[in-house]
């Protein structure tokens, strides 16, 4: 099995310090998060800013490594963690799309990050209603706001 290595980005700065604090889903807060961009790394944020939503993926460094099965809320049975969103995954990477609500300088402000405080960033992508919006998707859940 080939191992790779990731080279965070940035660090997450949130009011969520430890698992339980953070919503379920970062898009069903209005909590409002930085993402604190290394200084090597900052001139890649050049134009960010024509982007009124990003993508953040990110490290959970605080969750579990073995999980092969999880119960998502709301259900009474255990399904293979690939079907779900938990943290709890073999390489746990985090995704979330977020509103950008200004840059300064190295410092993203966003609202809807569910990460903790601490969280390594691995990369940032500009969401694109064109490409990364499916209408038609079907997710095998429903959340209830």
């Amino acid at each position: 099995m080939t191992t790779f290595e990731c080279i965070p980005i940035g660090v997450v700065r949130s009011p969520y310090r430890k698992r339980g604090d953070a919503p379920r889903q970062g898009r069903l807060a209005d909590t409002v998060a930085e993402i604190h961009v290394f200084d090597e790394y900052t001139p890649g944020l050049e134009r960010v800013e024509r982007s009124s939503h990003l993508i953040v993926l990110y490290w959970l460094d605080r969750a579990e490594r073995d999980q092969l099965f999880a119960r998502p809320p709301g259900e009474t049975r255990s399904r293979g963690v690939f079907s779900t969103r938990s943290p709890a995954r073999p390489n746990p990477i985090g995704f979330g799309i977020v509103d950008l609500i200004r840059r300064d300088g190295g410092v993203l402000v966003v609202r809807g990050l569910d990460a903790l405080d601490g969280t390594p960033v691995l990369d940032i992508k500009p969401y694109s209603p064109e490409i990364d919006s499916i209408p038609e998707a079907t997710g095998g859940w429903h959340i209830k706001k």
